[in-house]
Order: structure tokens, then C-alpha cells, then sequence
């Protein structure tokens, strides 16, 4: 029998080693991920901004309730992941919330959702035979002080089955997430100059993606009218941003405006140029003979775009693979919408795995123009091109709705992939080295300071539909439902032009999940309902049979 200062020099050892073991868990972090893809794992990033997290930061999910079994998974994948951050930081809670566990009317909930912002998402729900309809509400909110953004969960794709959506939201859940997270943390610092004055698109037709800049930059119109009077105030006061977007310029730049502009990438300016060569609009084919001319458009930036490594070329991509034109038939309420193949909206393939394109959907284009790429010292990377079904077309061109109802001759679909997008970073040499300077400015460079330039031959890309005068989701095309990789190229695009690339580079992380089979499981239900039940039932008389016999020859003589 142990001694009672045995007993008593025990308790203080255990006590010891418990509070020792305590203090070791509260001051060192280690978890384990043992999936193969490493899915539970942060970027580094993405701890980055969880670690800023200084206050109570707190998530409320959507995502509860009953639904298919995919989602179940989705719900799953971001409790998980919501765990992971509150174990890097216990400032960060989180709610699961099910919007229809009172038992209110589900598409009144819905309108209430749409209210806000928040598109519920309507599922088709095949099960035991039976196809029914259910509403999900797939979004969190974040509630960080005074501070509040809504994060959707569900990426939306187009065609894409239930467990391809599944898959690519879980493959942007942490970057969904952090993203939500660094709106909160971080304060705006960047500033971005919307150009105007060049005949742009008009505000109401890039609000959209206006709207979702300005929750990262802060936003100004900005005019190189004065270049013509006040070149170098008009210089001074552009060098203030750090970044130049280009929505669709269709009037020429004047000698002064470029010389401006150059000087400005000369030190260190980043720029979004979303501009073509050719004139040809789908609302100008709307007219009584369905016809219209495509044109070319001088811009005066062939010198320009030439000196840099780029020039756009006036010719159309045709490409078979595209997206549908819709057109109306019939007359007042017997009207209806229906989409045709329509092969000047090129949908973009990506030749690589940049950050800026890696994952994102197809971007789709319009009229777009092809880029050729020219040797020079800058860095150039395709980012978006035309698919390998491509031809080109010169202008000036006539393009009919005629063409709508015509087979293509496939034979001539030979011009191969085009590019539509490409980047270029380095040091830029001056478009007026060793040439006569439209003004004298004090510190002209020759050649520049490190910088980047995009240059898309397309500037409906930025373009959103605009629906009882209010703009749609950029790349939404509402008679179909499709949604377009527009929004997410060019956001992709303004963050990588700006060095917030910890964002992009958690977008690349690869995730895979496993889905059961429906059919096969449909198909063998019975039988592994059977396996299911038997089992156990089975190994429990089974383990009674061999426990009986060890203790009839361990006890029994």
C-alpha cells in the first residue's frame, strides 16, 4: 500500500506537469495537417492578416440547415476553416445561422437577402427519384468595430454541376475569407486615377466594378484636358496615383496627353489600358437591315503601345468558341429571350497559370482586337487569348444578325489562339527618347523606373448591362443567367499591378474534394443500407463467440 507523502509527492508532480503542459499550450501553436493537399494548412498571407486581427472579429454563416449533401460539405469545409483562424487567433468567433429555422416563408427570406445584397442560390435537388427545389443562402458576414462586409461562399459557374461549384468555392474559400478579412483590417492607402475626357464609358456602365474597387482603393475621375495648357501641373498632379485605369478611350490622345502619360509610367505608374482599335457596337446591328460597318479607330497610340513591346491590331476576333448573342421573338407578353451563337464575343482560355487568371472563369470579350507582342527588354505575359478556332477579321467589315442562322465554315478557323490580355513589367524605355518633346518639363526620364502595364484589346470587358437604370453584376448576362470571369480578371488585375499580390497567391492553392457517385449510390443503396446495418450486428456476435472462448480456455480447466 503507497505511503501517504508517496501519495502526496505524486499529486504534486501531476500538478506540476499539468500547469507545465498548460503554459506550453497557451504559448506555442502546432497543428497537424495531414491531408494530402494540404487544405487545412493557412498561406502565409492569409495568417499575415489573421495575426493583424486586434479586436473581437466576429462571422455570422448562412450556411445551416438542410440541404444536399455537396453543401453539407461546403458548410463543413468552412466551419473548418474558420476554426483554423480562430486557433491562430482567439479575436475571431463564429455563428452558424439558419435563416429558415423559424419556419418563415423561404422566398420572403430571399427577398430580404436580395435586399441586402446577398443572392440566394436555388438548387435542384434530385433524391430517391424526386426532383424538388431548395433555397440556400450562401453567405457570411463579418463584423469587425463599426465595420461590416458581406463574403459570398458559392462560386458560381457556368455549366458547372453541383459538386464542380462545391469544389471551386472550397478551392476560394481562404482566399473568400482572408479577402473579407483584410477589408476590414487594412485600411484603403492606394489611389487609382479613372480616366476621362477621352470619350470612356460613361459611369453608369463600370459602376459595378467601380463599386468593388473602391472597398480596396480610393477612386477619382481624372481628366488630362489641362495637358493641353498646364502640362506639367497636369503631370504633377497624375504622379499623386498609383495607378492609371483606362476604361475604353474612343477619342485620340493628343501629343501633350501622351507625353503625360508616358512620363508617368516613366516613374513607376502602373496602368490598366482597356482599349481597341476598331469601332462596332451589338446595339448598332439593331436597326432595320440588322447590318452594321466595323470601322477602324485611331486612338494615336500606336507609337505609344509600339515603343513598350505591344501593338493592337485593327482586325475583329471571330472565334467559335463564344458567347451567345440573345435576340427577342415575338411581340408584348408572348416576347422571348433566346440565346444564338454569336461568334465576335470570344470567350478567353488562359495559355498559363499566372495568379491574375489562375482559376478564375472564362473573361468574355467583344469585338475584341488581337495584340502582337514585339521584342524589346520588357517582360510579356499572354494572359488571355482566343481559343485555337480562331480567324481574324480586317476592317473596315460589314457584320449582319444574318450571320446568326449561318453554319461556319470551320476550315477557315485556322488564324490559332490570339492574344487578348497581356502584361507587361520591366523598365520602359520613353516613347520621346531621341525625339522632339511636345513640351520641356523639368526630370524627364528616358528610362523608367520599375513598372507594370496591362494592356487588354477590349474595353467591353469592364462594361456591365444596366437594367431599369440600375448597373447589373459585371459579367452577368441576365437572359441566361451566365456569369462571366469579367469582375474577378480585373480585380485580379488591380491587385497584382498594385504589389497586393498575399491575396492572389492564395487563390493558387490547389484543393480537390471527393464526391460520391449519384448513380452508383442510387444504384447499390439497398445493399450498402444492408452492409450498414448487418455489420455491426455481425462483429458484435462474432467479437461474443471469440470472448467467450478465450474465457473458456483461460479460466476453465
Amino acid at each position: 500500500m503507497m505511503k501517504q507523502p508517496n501519495k502526496i509527492k505524486s499529486l504534486l508532480i501531476l500538478l506540476v506537469i499539468l500547469i507545465a503542459a498548460n503554459f506550453l499550450a497557451s504559448e506555442f501553436y502546432l497543428r497537424f495537417d495531414l491531408t494530402q493537399d494540404q487544405r487545412y494548412s493557412l498561406s502565409p498571407a492569409a495568417k499575415e492578416i489573421v495575426a493583424d486581427v486586434e479586436q473581437p472579429l466576429i462571422f455570422d454563416v448562412f450556411l445551416e440547415g438542410n440541404f444536399p449533401s455537396e453543401f453539407r460539405r461546403l458548410r463543413n469545409e468552412i466551419r473548418q476553416m474558420l476554426e483554423e483562424f480562430s486557433a491562430y487567433n482567439r479575436n475571431i468567433k463564429f455563428n452558424f445561422v439558419d435563416p429558415l429555422a423559424e419556419g418563415d416563408d423561404a422566398n420572403a427570406i430571399a427577398e430580404e437577402f436580395y435586399k441586402m445584397g446577398m443572392t440566394p442560390a436555388r438548387l435542384n435537388v434530385q433524391e430517391n427519384g424526386k426532383n424538388s427545389e431548395s433555397i440556400i443562402f450562401p453567405w457570411t458576414i463579418a463584423n469587425y468595430g463599426e465595420k461590416t462586409v458581406k463574403i459570398p461562399l458559392l462560386k458560381n459557374q457556368i455549366g458547372a454541376t453541383d459538386e464542380e461549384r462545391v469544389n471551386a468555392s472550397v478551392q476560394q474559400l481562404e482566399y473568400a475569407l482572408a479577402d473579407g478579412l483584410s477589408k476590414l483590417v487594412y485600411p484603403r492607402e492606394n489611389k487609382i486615377a479613372v480616366m476621362r475626357g477621352n470619350g470612356e464609358l460613361p459611369d453608369a456602365q463600370i459602376a459595378d466594378f467601380i463599386k468593388t474597387i473602391q472597398e480596396y482603393y480610393y477612386m477619382a475621375p481624372f481628366t488630362l484636358d489641362s495637358a493641353a495648357t498646364n502640362p506639367q501641373k497636369t503631370l504633377a498632379d497624375l504622379k499623386e496615383y498609383d495607378l492609371i485605369l483606362e476604361p475604353k478611350p474612343t477619342q485620340p490622345y493628343t501629343e501633350n496627353e501622351k507625353y503625360v502619360l508616358d512620363q508617368y509610367l516613366m516613374n513607376g505608374g502602373k496602368m490598366l489600358w482597356l482599349a481597341e482599335t476598331t469601332n462596332m457596337e451589338t446595339d448598332s446591328l439593331f436597326n432595320e437591315r440588322g447590318t452594321a460597318i466595323a470601322l477602324p479607330r485611331n486612338l494615336n497610340l500606336g507609337d505609344y503601345f509600339f515603343s513598350y513591346g505591344v501593338r493592337i491590331n485593327p482586325e475583329i476576333v471571330n472565334d467559335l468558341y463564344s458567347a451567345p448573342i440573345i435576340l427577342a421573338s415575338g411581340d408584348g407578353n408572348n416576347t422571348r429571350f433566346n440565346p444564338y451563337p454569336w461568334f465576335y464575343s470570344p470567350l478567353t482560355s488562359s495559355p498559363n497559370e499566372h495568379p491574375i487568371i489562375n482559376n478564375i472563369e472564362a473573361v468574355k470579350f467583344e469585338y475584341a482586337n488581337p495584340i502582337d507582342t514585339l521584342a524589346n527588354d520588357i517582360k510579356k505575359t499572354i494572359l488571355l487569348s482566343s481559343s485555337p478556332r480562331t480567324k481574324l477579321e480586317g476592317v473596315p467589315s460589314q457584320i449582319s444578325l444574318n450571320m446568326v442562322g449561318e453554319k461556319p465554315d470551320v476550315s477557315t478557323y485556322n488564324a490559332g489562339e490570339q492574344p487578348l490580355a497581356v502584361l507587361l513589367e520591366g523598365n520602359f524605355k520613353s516613347v520621346y527618347k531621341n525625339r522632339v518633346k511636345p513640351f520641356e518639363i523639368s526630370g524627364h526620364l528616358d528610362q523608367g523606373k520599375d513598372s507594370k502595364m496591362l494592356v487588354v484589346s477590349d474595353g467591353d470587358v469592364i462594361k456591365n448591362d444596366i437594367q431599369a437604370g440600375k448597373p447589373l453584376e459585371l459579367g452577368f448576362q441576365r437572359y441566361t443567367g451566365n456569369t462571366y470571369g469579367n469582375k474577378e480578371f480585373l480585380l485580379n488585375s488591380v491587385n497584382y499591378l498594385l504589389d497586393d499580390t498575399g491575396l492572389i497567391d492564395i487563390r493558387s492553392k490547389e484543393i480537390n474534394l471527393a464526391f460520391l457517385d449519384k448513380e452508383k449510390t442510387a444504384a447499390q443503396r439497398e445493399q450498402w443500407q444492408l452492409i450498414n446495418l448487418a455489420g455491426p450486428i455481425l462483429l458484435l456476435i462474432i467479437f461474443g463467440i471469440a470472448f467467450r472462448f478465450y474465457r473458456k480456455h483461460k479460466y476453465v480447466k
